[in-house]
């Protein structure tokens, strides 16, 4: 199948890994990537010289396109962002904060940008910005979806530019597929869905918790990490989205896990003092989700870890592999389009 966004990356099928954090690791960006697709490395958490280390461990596993997501306004993404211009990443996937740097830098060596965005007003600045692409976060989506689901985000940020854009948000299967394309995508991230195959690096106990979970079962709250968010519903879940994030509950959580990942707080907090609100969102970011969302991930603790995840949650039932995924989705896709010709 062959869309704007195939043509424009080199890319076989227009499926793709987004970049969560803790979950979009080397293995599985890999995997997608050699599925046919393209996978996006998370740089959340990383070090400058981790993300390096992990660029390098993705090129080990594939020689296909893939790409680095760096949301600028959070604590080290500038230093990642840097970092895959350096390593002349094919693709660079900015959010929260002007980019027009990474724009220009990368396309010094023929790389491509492409801005999240969950909204019609941050749609029009990342074209102004110059991208060479679109990812269109519906209210469905997990983590930092919009207010506008995707039935309608993409069809009206679609009618505000020709730029090729990735639906995300409620797209789990081939059916998921074709109706963003009909909404005018050009192809569908799908982080629910891949966070619970067999390369994914999430607890198994997650994994059939995802399976288990309905479409309802999710939160969407302010109280997590001062954003918009969406979260699975479980008891930690519920803990981390009874409160606003007030600054006292802000230097709690932060101290609490800066001890428990034995990372020093002191140059976080010295960085945000720097930096004024900016910095304060940062801290609040680290403090409130960092400890919690590796709990879930990694220990599949539900009691004290929160897990991100899209409403499509509703739609996950098994634990295949990427590449399972990847032929099952492009499979129903093009049986779905060969029935409605025939009917017509």
């Amino acid at each position: 199948m062959k869309t704007r966004l195939t043509t424009l990356l080199g890319i076989e099928h227009p499926i793709v890994l987004p970049g969560m954090t803790y979950v979009a690791v080397p293995e599985l960006v890999a995997a997608v990537s050699n599925a046919g697709g393209l996978g996006i490395l998370a740089s959340g958490g990383l070090s400058a010289e981790e993300c390096r280390l992990a660029i390098q461990q993705v090129r080990a596993l594939t020689d296909k396109p893939f790409g680095v997501g760096c949301s600028l306004l959070l604590p080290g993404a500038t230093e990642c962002a840097r970092v895959a211009l350096q390593e002349h990443v094919p693709v660079i996937n900015v959010s929260m904060g002007r980019a027009e740097w990474v724009v220009q830098g990368a396309h010094a060596y023929g790389g491509k940008v492409i801005a999240t965005v969950s909204n019609e007003k941050h749609a029009r600045s990342a074209i102004d910005m110059g991208v060479d692409g679109l990812i269109v976060t519906g209210h469905e989506a997990a983590a930092h979806g919009g207010a506008v689901t995707s039935l309608v985000l993409i069809p009206a940020v679609r009618d505000m530019t020709d730029l090729p854009i990735i639906a995300a948000g409620g797209f789990a299967d081939g059916r998921g597929l074709v109706a963003a394309l009909a909404l005018g995508a050009d192809a569908v991230a799908m982080g629910t869905r891949f966070a619970t195959s067999r390369e994914s690096v999430v607890h198994a106990a997650t994994k059939q918790l995802i399976i288990d979970k309905l479409a309802e079962d999710t939160i969407y709250s302010t109280n997590f990490d001062t954003f918009p968010c969406r979260v699975m519903h479980t008891p930690g879940g519920q803990k981390y989205t009874a409160r606003r994030l007030g600054p006292g509950l802000v230097i709690v959580r932060s101290w609490r896990a800066a001890q428990e990942l034995n990372t020093p707080l002191w140059p976080l907090m010295r960085d945000a003092l720097r930096q004024g609100v900016v910095g304060a969102i940062k801290v609040a970011y680290f403090g409130a989700a960092t400890l919690a969302m590796r709990k879930a991930i990694h220990q599949g603790d539900h009691d004290e870890g929160v897990q991100l995840i899209g409403q499509s949650q509703g739609l996950v039932h098994d634990m295949p592999t990427v590449s399972e995924i990847v032929e099952r989705v492009m499979r129903q896709a093009a049986d779905i389009v060969k029935t409605r010709l025939q009917q017509s």
